[in-house]
């Protein structure tokens, strides 16, 4: 009889040659164990997913009376289902006012196709704006957004009429203009390697789109809920986005994205023609009660959120200071680690699995590993991940 190894790599279709391929048989806060009974430190929560830990009990709690109340009704938008109701009642009332209206999706992808088309849409406008190395998801519209030519070439022909500007430089900015429909930003380039932006130029941006007439649309799906220090990282530059796509940490281990405008602006989908965007999962009942519990947790917890940079500042303060360590780039509880070269940093990931740390690399920075632990991580914890690293660290 096969084994489940063997039937994972005969029948799972896989996006990369070289998986990790550790079986997980049970997770919990910030470990998870495997099939030999070996525990890992989770240090990257999923890739900025799981932000208050594994199996959070309210988040199991809500998942579980959602789930004897009833799962998927109907194509979303056609009955009003409490989660997604509360979901975005709660959410709404975190942001700003022009920030009012919710649509439900499925994933991050999802959140950013639905974004274009409602830029697009809005403006009666064509041209799309991205940025050197920005990631925001797989499809073909994200891929087309994608900064990256080496990563999508192959799958060229995508979206025309895009242009790509240089990240936290000033001067690109006057290629944005009047014929432009949005910019599609990350408020910290996640996948670049952490690259954080300067807040003048965050401004500056906004600003260059208000004397447009563009939308600017950011992408919180790495950055959103707490990962930096404040619910939403655009809160760290005092301007507002025009749509927000919100996805990983939204569901606290659930799959669920949304993108986040002007009710004003929503309106568009609803005529000429009649449903301009749908899904038929999105805002899926249960993952939506997930979501809701996640962002109470957040919200009647704030110090989970104030502690991330704190938190952050332990692992950089350390690891700074080695001698194997180019540069530590970090914004709150998101940091990666700079080796001197691609192949040092898969070797130190490599060890770093053996001691039980679970680490990735970039898409746009390979010679980095990322380091975002849950919020919920402990100074203990912390102290404890860190000595594993150093020890790493010191073999190479």
């Amino acid at each position: 009889m096969l084994t489940q190894r063997q039937l994972f790599f005969e029948h799972v279709a896989l996006p990369s040659l070289f998986p990790m391929g550790l079986e997980i048989v049970s997770a919990e806060g910030i470990y998870m164990t495997n099939s030999d009974g070996k525990r890992y430190t989770d240090l990257v929560s999923g890739v900025c997913v799981t932000n208050l830990g594994h199996r959070h009990p309210a988040i199991v709690q809500a998942v579980k009376e959602q789930v004897d109340k009833y799962m998927h009704l109907m194509v979303y938008g056609e009955f009003i289902q409490s989660p997604q109701v509360k979901l975005a009642h709660l959410l709404t009332q975190m942001l700003p006012p022009s920030l009012n209206s919710v649509y439900f999706v499925n994933s991050g992808s999802e959140a950013v196709e639905g974004a274009l088309k409602l830029a697009k849409r809005t403006t009666g406008r064509s041209r799309l704006v991205g940025f050197l190395d920005s990631y925001h998801g797989g499809t073909h519209g994200a891929y087309s957004m994608l900064g990256n030519e080496q990563l999508k070439n192959a799958y060229r022909p995508l979206l025309p009429d895009i242009e790509f500007l240089r990240f936290n430089n000033h001067d690109d900015l006057k290629r944005i203009d009047p014929k432009t429909a949005c910019v599609l930003a990350e408020p910290v380039q996640a996948e670049a390697g952490i690259i954080v932006p300067d807040q003048e130029y965050m401004v500056a941006l906004r600003q260059r789109c208000n004397e447009t007439g563009t939308l600017l649309i950011f992408d919180e799906i790495q950055t959103g809920f707490g990962r930096t220090g404040k619910l939403f990282c655009f809160e760290h530059y005092g301007i507002v986005p025009d749509i927000m796509c919100l996805a990983k940490g939204m569901g606290g281990g659930m799959p669920i994205g949304a993108f986040v405008a002007d009710k004003k602006l929503m309106r568009a989908f609803t005529n000429n023609p009649d449903f301009g965007h749908i899904t038929t999962f999105g805002g899926h009942p249960v993952s939506a009660a997930a979501a809701l519990a996640n962002l109470q947790v957040l919200t009647e917890n704030p110090e989970l959120i104030a502690e991330a940079d704190e938190k952050g500042a332990l692992f950089e303060r350390v690891l700074t200071a080695h001698p194997a360590v180019i540069k530590v780039r970090r914004k709150g509880l998101l940091m990666s680690i700079e080796l001197k070269s691609t192949e040092t940093n898969a070797q130190a990931m490599k060890l770093l699995l053996e001691e039980g740390l679970i680490t990735d690399p970039f898409f746009f920075m390979p010679q980095a590993f990322r380091i975002a632990p849950p919020l919920i991580i402990t100074r203990q914890q912390i102290g404890e991940s860190i000595d594993k690293i150093l020890q790493v660290l010191d073999k190479l």
